[in-house]
């Protein structure tokens, strides 16, 4: 699997190094998009989603380094990615992370060949805007699908 490394910082995308307890504490508590979710739902989210990013301070390996950012991808690698609970915790904003991630994401990975990538954001438009992101033009040609708990979502 490919990390990047970056003034001490790394991504990887070995979901057996994720801290679940980081990622679902941010989703659960700080998140707009999955306040109240489950620590069991944030597993199975991150267990069945095709590709997920980690951001990591310190050294690579087992309980040697500290989660301070994700996000997660569910595509076919070919002709369409949703791109999803990105973020970096409160206290390394403003390093420089959530740019270096998505560059990672959009630039680097794999997903750089997928024809179409997706997201949605409430409040992060001028940090996507910066890797090709842009309000969708025909918004009529999209539907959506939501249970009625999930009206944030």
């Amino acid at each position: 699997m490919p990390v990047w490394e970056k003034d001490g910082f790394f991504i990887t995308t070995e979901k057996e190094d994720f801290n679940i307890g980081v990622i679902h504490q941010f989703l659960n508590e700080e998140s707009y998009w999955a306040k109240g979710i489950s620590r069991e739902d944030v597993e199975k989210a991150i267990r069945n989603s095709s590709l997920c990013f980690g951001v990591f301070e310190g050294n690579r390996g087992k309980g040697a380094a500290r989660q301070v950012g994700n996000a997660r991808i569910l595509t076919d690698f070919v002709r369409l990615g949703w791109i999803m609970d990105v973020f970096v915790i409160p206290e390394y904003r403003g390093r420089g992370l959530s740019k270096w991630l998505m560059e990672v994401i959009t630039e680097q990975s794999e997903l750089r060949r997928v024809k179409k990538l997706m997201l949605s954001t409430a409040d992060a438009h001028g940090l996507y805007n910066q890797f090709g992101f842009v309000e969708i033009d025909k918004p009529d040609l999209y539907m959506l699908r939501r249970k009625k708990e999930n009206v944030n979502v």
